[in-house]
């Protein structure tokens, strides 16, 4: 799972910021909220993974892509 975390934080902005559009969101950063609570053994964080693969595809993207332009990463729930 640290292979997977490593590979997202390592991302161009460019490339975090085409994965934070609607419907390419709720995969990419719903897998990416998983594996890092599984690499954490973080319970609320794998939970917050799989509810945003539910509803990251119409609700959640707007909050990761101000994040990602902002910070630079998803910050809200990763």
């Amino acid at each position: 799972m640290k292979d997977i975390v490593h590979f997202f934080d390592e991302m161009p902005l460019i490339l975090k910021i085409i994965l934070a559009l609607p419907f390419i969101d709720g995969i990419a950063w719903g897998i990416y909220r998983i594996a890092k609570g599984i690499d954490e053994n973080n319970a609320v964080l794998f939970i917050a993974g799989i509810i945003w693969i539910i509803f990251g595809f119409f609700l959640f993207w707007v909050l990761d892509l101000v994040a990602i332009i902002i910070k630079g990463r998803p910050t809200i729930l990763a």
